[in-house]
């Protein structure tokens, strides 16, 4: 009985984990160090973290519909959802990010210095969606 019933919560906490939407995909470019300071982040705060160098960045924003205007040195496919996440956006902003389906990605764009992988947050970065309009400041 112990057995089942641990085989039972086990299940409920993996699919927990899955419905969430704690996998994300990042394409970061290869000469960058900021952008693995933002993955570390971002697996300290939970996420899975899949990560690729690709030399092809500016194809792969392209491809995805990163406007080039908000673009930075990765972005980032929410695997659950398909949501975008374009450079240093921090981690409890990406969680906002998973509660509101209708929007289709957020950013910091450019390279802020009070950014996770970047420096400390100090409750100045500003956050857009993909229309440009303000999504978060932290």
């Amino acid at each position: 009985m112990r057995k089942w019933l641990f085989l039972a919560t086990l299940a409920v906490a993996s699919s927990t984990v899955h419905a969430t939407g704690n996998t994300i995909t990042v394409y970061q470019d290869p000469n960058c160090g900021c952008c693995s300071g933002w993955v570390e982040h971002m697996r300290d705060a939970g996420f899975e973290v899949k990560a690729f160098k690709s030399g092809e960045l500016a194809s792969v924003k392209q491809k995805l519909g990163v406007p080039m205007k908000l673009a930075s040195c990765h972005t980032g496919i929410l695997e659950e959802t398909g949501q975008l996440v374009e450079g240093h956006v921090p981690a409890n902003v990406v969680q906002k990010l998973l509660a509101n389906a209708t929007v289709k990605g957020v950013s910091a764009p450019g390279m802020p210095q009070n950014a996770p992988g970047m420096g400390a947050l100090d409750g100045n970065l500003v956050t857009v969606d993909f229309n440009g309009r303000f999504f978060s400041k932290d």
